[in-house]
């Protein structure tokens, strides 16, 4: 067979650039995806206490949790992380080759049953359970050379505007805030408490009853008197938006007429939502967004749609607001592709020369 081809060198040399176009073209269409996972698959489980230290957090929501995550089919190891902030998160790992939809299931399930265990302000907040990997595929930073655009109004512009475009994208596990939304925020004054002969669950429980969104009804609906023709949508204003209505929030109605009311006991401002988290760039107060990768999320094409969605994004951005993305890992991925097919090229040089 050598001495075939020794004799026809032209015919040879045809094969052979074949063989390199078709080699070419194949392995752009290399199906990667049905390689087994590296990664074990991870479910991740989001909680917040409001107002509750690291310690607490730990001791009355995460144990509380892992007490009933231990013995999940294919479980292999948990990892916790309770912040001072009163947020926290426990990340499950399960073996690889683990079904990521099974497990999420069953984790719903068990985490059912220690519901009824946790403090109400958590279940309050709400529980979140995601499919995603611990660490961070990147960071996708806001921020302006405008003062008047505060760390809050970027915050607030990201979790409305931003966070929801990214968290639909495709691989995307989980998108975390590394800033704050705009809240509004009661600061009650202790010593007016004690003279008005209050305590903050009364003011805590005015606030809630005074700040509802009702149905009013409406007027003309079904049973109606013979030849009622029209009928209206009662309208009324229902939660309050602006400080100055927080302000006026009736705490308590006195026998004399007299009222004591929420600016008599407290001081109401619109500010952050939260004081612990915040991101910097260059030294200057940013707002962050981390990005997590999914169980089953290419990093590559994932990292691709994000700046892609950010640069249609940056086109309705206030004037003065930029992004940018200081951290991506998708970089080194990259980066090792492109000496992979370095790497064939010189094998191939080497060959023909």
């Amino acid at each position: 067979m050598a001495k075939f081809f020794i004799d026809r060198p032209i015919f040879a040399w045809v094969i052979a650039l074949f063989i390199i176009v078709m080699g070419g073209v194949a392995i752009t269409q290399l199906p990667i995806a049905q390689y087994p996972p590296v990664a074990p698959p991870a479910i991740v489980i989001s909680a917040t206490y409001p107002g509750a230290s690291a310690r607490v957090l730990e001791e009355s929501v995460i144990s509380v949790i892992e007490q009933e995550m231990n013995g999940s089919p294919g479980l292999a190891y948990m990892e916790s992380v309770a912040q001072a902030n009163g947020t926290g998160q426990l990340t499950l790992s399960f073996e690889p080759g683990t079904n990521a939809d099974l497990a999420q299931v069953d984790v719903q399930n068990r985490l059912a049953r220690a519901t009824p265990r946790l403090p109400s302000a958590v279940t309050q907040q709400g529980v979140r359970v995601e499919k995603s990997r611990s660490n961070f595929l990147l960071f996708t930073i806001l921020s302006s050379d405008d003062p008047k655009f505060t760390p809050v109004d970027l915050g607030d512009f990201a979790s409305r505007s931003v966070l929801p475009e990214i968290q639909r994208l495709p691989g995307v596990g989980q998108a975390q805030l590394f800033g704050t939304e705009a809240a509004m925020r009661i600061w009650l004054d202790p010593q007016k408490l004690v003279g008005f002969n209050m305590s903050s669950a009364e003011v805590v429980a005015a606030i809630r009853a005074q700040n509802a969104q009702v149905s009013a009804g409406s007027i003309g609906e079904l049973p109606n008197v013979a030849g009622q023709g029209i009928a209206a949508t009662v309208v009324v204003n229902g939660q309050l938006g602006t400080v100055d209505q927080f302000r006026e929030i009736v705490l308590r109605a006195n026998t004399d007429g007299s009222t004591v009311r929420l600016k008599d006991v407290a001081r109401v401002e619109l500010n952050a939502q939260s004081f612990a988290t915040a991101a910097r760039l260059n030294g200057k107060p940013s707002t962050g967004i981390g990005v997590q990768l999914s169980a089953t999320g290419n990093a590559l094409a994932t990292a691709t749609a994000v700046r892609k969605r950010m640069t249609e994004l940056a086109q309705f951005f206030p004037p003065g607001v930029k992004w940018e993305i200081p951290y991506d890992s998708s970089r080194f991925i990259r980066i090792s592709i492109s000496q992979v097919v370095e790497t064939l090229l010189e094998a191939v040089a080497l060959v023909f020369w």
